[in-house]
This record gives structure tokens, C-alpha cells and sequence, in this order.
């Protein structure tokens, strides 16, 4: 039956990554947000506007996979957003609370599919075959992948 999901831990896991983003980045000036602890290393805002990005792009793959017969899933180079689309100019309160309004809504209507649904699939450029679950758990995950590194980062720039 819809709405009554046996995917609920996944999907409160994926739907909890807003809090982390916020916490993350609590206390810190703009130019310790903007700030690259090492060359070629992302600045946390830089992070913080991948993860909306990546973010962006993963609702509308899932939303796909849903409504469509095996999509096609196209991948994006990353690199290239951050090289090219300057996050350090970005209101970062504004990109968090998009993250976290984008990813309320994704939840909602995950909990509204039936257990099938999370059997459906696309076709990623890149990984081949994906399921609607294996998105929801990769995205969980990514934010806590990316997590890790700004740690580091914070650890650094406050010099803990």
C-alpha cells in the first residue's frame, strides 16, 4: 500500500543530511567558508554547493526512475560546477535552506511510493543500472562522505 513504506530508516536517514549541512558550517566566517586549506581542495562552501547540486540532480534522477520506463540518467562533471559556477559568490544560508527544503520534499514523496517502486531503475551514465533505492542510499551517504573532509577542513582553519 503507498505511504506505508518498508524504506522509512532509509529515507528519514536521507531526509536527516539538512541538519548535518547546517551544523556543519555553524560559527564559521565567510571567509573561513570560502577558504581552501590546500590547493585543489574544495573550500566548504564549495562542498556545501556541490552537495545542493548533486542534490538537485539526484531528485530529479529519482523522480525519473518513478514516472519513467528505464531512464536515462545523465551524469555531470562536478569539477566543472564548481570551476565554473563560482560558489564562494553564493548566498550559502540561501543554497542550505534550498538543500533542506529539496530534500523535506524528496522524503515526503518517497514515503508516498509502495515498496516497488524502490526496485525501479535508470540508466546512469556512468554506474550502469540504478534502482531508486540504491539512490536514496548513496545520497544518504554522500552527505556523510563529504563530511569527513570538511571536519578536516574545519579543524584546520579554527586549529584544532
Amino acid at each position: 500500500m503507498a505511504g506505508m513504506s518498508t524504506y522509512t530508516a532509509q529515507i528519514a536517514a536521507y531526509e536527516a543530511g539538512a541538519a548535518i549541512l547546517q551544523h556543519a558550517v555553524s560559527g564559521l566566517s565567510s571567509e573561513q567558508l570560502n577558504a581552501r586549506v590546500a590547493p585543489g581542495m574544495w573550500s566548504i562552501q564549495e562542498v556545501m554547493v556541490h552537495l545542493l547540486d548533486s542534490d538537485l540532480a539526484s531528485t530529479h534522477r529519482m523522480r525519473r526512475i518513478v514516472a519513467e520506463e528505464l531512464p536515462l540518467l545523465i551524469a555531470y562533471d562536478e569539477d566543472a560546477f564548481i570551476a565554473k559556477l563560482p560558489a564562494c559568490q553564493l548566498d550559502l544560508a540561501g543554497a542550505l535552506e534550498l538543500f533542506a527544503v529539496n530534500r523535506r520534499f524528496t522524503a515526503q514523496w518517497l514515503r508516498t511510493l509502495s515498496d516497488d517502486a524502490f526496485a525501479r531503475e535508470g540508466i546512469h551514465t556512468q554506474r550502469g543500472k540504478v534502482s531508486l533505492l540504491f539512490i536514496v542510499e548513496a545520497y544518504s551517504r554522500h552527505v556523510d562522505h563529504h563530511m569527513k573532509f570538511v571536519d578536516g577542513k574545519r579543524a584546520a582553519l579554527l586549529g584544532r
